[in-house]
């Protein structure tokens, strides 16, 4: 690996590809440029200068032999350096970093660094570790939530920062503690492209998820519009529902949470993914079944499901499925808690053939535990036999 130290100067690379100028060429604007960088620039359809903006009267380019004789100069006084230099070296990574955080970069430039970032989180670890030493990951967080970036930077930005997540130190994610970043996070959840509320609740995910970050929503203060947001994505079925779920699943796992959750819709809107049969088909529905269940610790969260026309029902249809068992248990779960002193609970459960799938699942490959709690069940709808015969059939 090359010495760290010796950074290319700005001067000397090109502002298009980012690397070393091999063909200095200088536009009419007096910006220079590779040569084969700006002629597929032009060549493309632009008319316009990429740094400056302004339309090319004269797209004519003029060989800087002057740059090209300082350019070797300076190569064969450090011999440390090689004339071709890979993207992967710490000098390209600070550079890249330097365009990134440049309020005087154009977005042209700056677009084309992060792509650079993609294309470095994609190589092998010992590569990575260059982007996770100069701490990527809290610097691309801080430009995204600072209110002053396009949001085609914003989205490129987040991708960036989720491929580093995993390497990085999600003690950063507290800068959402600052008002002013957390006002743009909620702004880019309401505003932003799908792309950008997919990629932000995956960010909620692993906030909840961490020991350092999962209060911090609730030290905010500002959970409720939050919670809004991602339900809100959720009853509309929107192409963000899946990432929606895993942010609330997340959430649901902080006992102090469960309250809010249940008054912002999260169990109506999981019960609607539910009995959705093109989403219920989706991978997702077992998940969407195991947060029902933590939720359903808040008396309130009974309640939603009791009142909801099709509560009852969807949960009755994830007790046994085809393909595989997961959700069953916490199917099973959530019905004994639902009909346990809630008659009519039970009455809906039997309508909509909840013996059949029991008496399924106990001939299935299931678990122990769930095949006991199964039993628990059916104990429990036996009382409607007793009661009354003709109704429980």
């Amino acid at each position: 690996m090359k010495n760290a130290e010796m950074i290319i100067p700005p001067l000397f690379r090109c502002p298009i590809s980012l690397d070393l100028l091999k063909d200095p060429v200088t536009l009419c604007t007096g910006q220079t440029y590779d040569r084969c960088y700006i002629e597929k620039w032009l060549s493309s359809g632009h008319l316009t200068c990429p740094v400056t903006m302004q339309t090319l009267p004269d797209c004519s380019m003029v060989p800087n032999h002057t740059l090209r004789h300082l350019i070797h100069q300076w190569l064969y006084s450090n011999t440390q350096i090689e004339t071709e230099l890979s993207e992967s070296d710490d000098i390209s990574i600070a550079a890249i970093k330097q365009i990134i955080e440049c309020d005087e970069s154009t977005l042209v430039n700056k677009l084309q660094a992060l792509d650079k970032v993609h294309s470095l989180s994609d190589e092998l670890p010992l590569k990575n570790s260059c982007l996770i030493k100069l701490d990527f990951f809290a610097l691309l967080l801080k430009l995204v939530f600072r209110d002053e970036e396009s949001l085609s930077f914003v989205e490129k930005a987040l991708f960036c920062a989720l491929k580093l997540m995993p390497f990085s130190d999600l003690r950063t994610l507290n800068i959402l503690k600052q008002e002013n970043e957390y006002k743009v996070f909620i702004n880019l959840f309401e505003h932003g492209s799908i792309s950008i509320k997919k990629m932000l609740c995956l960010t909620v995910e692993a906030i909840s998820s961490t020991q350092e970050t999962k209060e911090l929503f609730q030290k905010l203060g500002k959970f409720v519009k939050l919670l809004q947001t991602i339900v809100h994505l959720i009853q509309n079925k929107s192409d963000a529902v899946e990432s929606a779920i895993r942010a609330l699943s997340s959430l649901s796992l902080v006992e102090a949470n469960r309250v809010n959750l249940v008054r912002e819709g999260a169990v109506k809107g999981l019960i609607e993914y539910l009995s959705n049969v093109e989403l219920h088909k989706r991978r997702l529905a077992p998940m969407a079944m195991s947060t029902i269940e933590n939720l359903l610790g808040v008396e309130s969260a009974k309640e939603a499901i009791i009142n909801h026309p099709y509560g009852v029902k969807a949960i009755v249809q994830m007790v046994f499925r085809v393909s595989d068992h997961e959700g069953s248990e916490s199917a099973v779960n959530s019905l004994l808690i639902i009909c346990a002193d809630c008659k009519s609970s039970r009455e809906n459960a039997i309508l909509h053939g909840v013996l059949t799938q029991l008496l399924l699942l106990l001939q299935s490959q299931c678990s122990g535990e769930t095949k006991s709690k199964a039993r628990m069940l059916l104990k429990l709808l036996r009382s409607m036999w007793n009661d009354d015969p003709n109704k429980a059939l």
